[in-house]
């Protein structure tokens, strides 16, 4: 999906200069799996989210996201965490450079999910214990430890 009105009107003064902005994260679980998506633009594995757009509540954003990348629905069942810092930043191949602080939910799938292609090329699930070994966004690993059910969870 192309950058939104509001991300662009921001670069048309900054270039790609660091832009600080806040996102949503949808941790899809069944019991101990979770759906994951293969990122066209890196080729990694990650979590599904994206940006909130101004004016915009941040689980309708998360509600909108897992809609437009993969056409499903989910259940928001809680929030796992809020997470930010050097592990969130991003340079995209255009050079534009991003710093995240995402906020992670803990989310039930309600139905077919599909990658839309342009943003994600496949999804898959995964179960815990096997996400290490995948090329995947480090940061992802804090979000599935804290996880309801995690190792790591308190």
């Amino acid at each position: 999906m192309p950058m939104s009105d509001y991300v662009a009107s921001i670069r048309s003064r900054i270039g790609t200069d660091l832009l600080l902005l806040p996102g949503v994260t949808a941790v899809i679980r069944d019991d101990d799996r979770f759906l994951l998506a293969r990122h066209r633009h890196s080729g990694l594995w990650s979590l599904i989210g994206g940006g909130v757009e101004p004016g915009e509540e941040p689980a309708a954003a998360l509600l909108r996201e897992v809609l437009e990348e993969t056409g499903a629905r989910v259940r928001v069942r809680g929030i796992v965490g809020v997470y930010g810092g050097e592990p969130m930043m991003v340079t995209y191949p255009n050079g534009d450079q991003v710093g995240y602080v995402t906020t992670a939910f803990d989310c039930e799938l309600l139905s077919a999910a599909t990658p839309d292609l342009e943003e994600l090329l496949e999804l898959g699930w995964f179960p815990r214990d096997a996400i290490p070994s995948l090329p995947r966004r480090d940061w992802i690993d804090r979000v599935i430890a804290d996880a309801p059910g995690g190792s790591e969870s308190s």
